[in-house]
């Protein structure tokens, strides 16, 4: 089976962790600002689309090189064997991006490279009319960055943040992804309880739940590389299910808990968790912060709380931040990851945190404030 050089991408700051986790599924790679690189066949594609849980992508890199000019674009766009990858009737829309690069009108960019790709595909198919571009969708991507193209086939279809769970969120929902990315910093084990306090829409609870299964986060929807016959050979896609399938341990004993003082919140989280078939592996439960006490140890506690963006909101924020700080600082045991944009939580919290790392909620900037407990043997 052929061989494609492949990148995952992924949202700023979480890309150590997507290398972390092609690694852990036996892949070299090289780690980028905003993607990781690695190497593999159609088999490869479609399984890292199942069982990456930070990334948000996997591409097909087409090619590479550098253009100033469009004529320099068109003839090293056109110069690719497109036909490989694209079969007479692929519906291939192009996307484009340009950063501090000579060509840097979008849209003139994308129709360049859209007229190379049909110059090319006419030739090669013998075709004097239009490419009927009525089968299966093939997105591409041109991305320019100081002069330097990159042309992609974009894998996945939608981002690999959607899970296929989401039944309804509320009102600034968490991508999936990066809700697995705090349980992967979280360095939470499976047999040690796991508590979000504000888990709004169930998202941080769900994704531990995954985790803590082994379930691969992409079994619930469908990549756009399983629509193209021309490069997946027939049954593939279903086999590398039905082994993720039986890689899922449903024999381990979860404690995971997702609390919020909005009931209405609380009987969505418990819908997403029934669409994702965990409603059993995960409690949920109406409670406010402050009224929360546990006996457990050695637990970890996940939460992305309120930020306080409006200035109106700021003040119930700081006090939710200072609720939590006095609860948790007398659970010496259990590590506490609290993730928010308001870079004063530690004032409010009324501790430094062990450890603080920069990520990105979307567009916004975040701080994951870090509290590490000392484990009771």
């Amino acid at each position: 089976m052929q061989k494609y050089q492949l990148i995952a991408t992924a949202a700023a700051g979480v890309e150590a962790l997507v290398g972390k986790e092609l690694r852990e599924l036996g892949y070299q790679t090289q780690v980028e600002n905003g993607r990781v690189r690695f190497e593999g066949t159609m088999s490869d594609v479609l399984r890292t689309n199942l069982w990456l849980r930070i990334a948000d992508r996997v591409k097909i890199v087409v090619g590479e090189f550098d253009a100033r000019n469009f004529d320099e674009l068109f003839e090293q766009t056109k110069a690719l064997a497109w036909e490989d990858l694209l079969p007479l009737d692929a519906n291939f829309p192009v996307e484009g991006k340009s950063h501090h690069s000579q060509l840097h009108h979008v849209p003139t960019v994308q129709a360049m490279v859209k007229k190379a790709i049909v110059e090319r595909l006419s030739q090669v198919y013998h075709r004097r009319t239009r490419l009927p571009e009525t089968g299966a969708t093939y997105p591409l991507e041109v991305a320019i960055a100081k002069d330097h193209v990159l042309l992609t086939l974009d894998t996945s279809g939608s981002s690999l943040f959607k899970r296929g769970y989401r039944q309804a969120k509320g009102g600034a929902p968490l991508k999936e992804n990066l809700a697995a990315a705090l349980v992967s910093l979280a360095h939470w084990f499976p047999d040690n309880p796991f508590v979000d306090p504000v888990c709004g829409s169930g998202t941080i609870p769900i994704e531990a739940a995954l985790i803590g299964y082994n379930i691969a986060p992409g079994l619930n929807r469908e990549f756009a590389a399983e629509r193209w016959v021309n490069l997946v050979p027939a049954g593939l896609s279903d086999d590398l299910r039905d082994a993720a399938l039986d890689a899922a341990n449903y024999d381990v004993e979860l404690d995971i808990t997702g609390y919020d003082i909005d009931g209405q919140m609380i009987e969505i989280a418990k819908a997403n968790a029934r669409a994702a078939g965990l409603s059993q592996a995960i409690t949920f439960k109406q409670l406010a912060v402050k009224d929360w006490h546990t006996d457990k140890l050695n637990g970890v506690l996940v939460a992305n709380p309120p930020y306080g963006e409006r200035l109106s909101d700021l003040a119930s924020v700081r006090e939710l931040y200072r609720q939590m700080g006095q609860l948790y600082r007398a659970m010496p045991t259990w590590s506490k990851y609290i993730l928010t944009a308001d870079l004063e939580f530690e004032t409010y919290y009324g501790a430094p945190a062990t450890k603080r790392r920069k990520l990105y909620n979307g567009a916004l900037r975040t701080d994951l404030f870090q509290y590490w407990g000392k484990k009771q043997r």
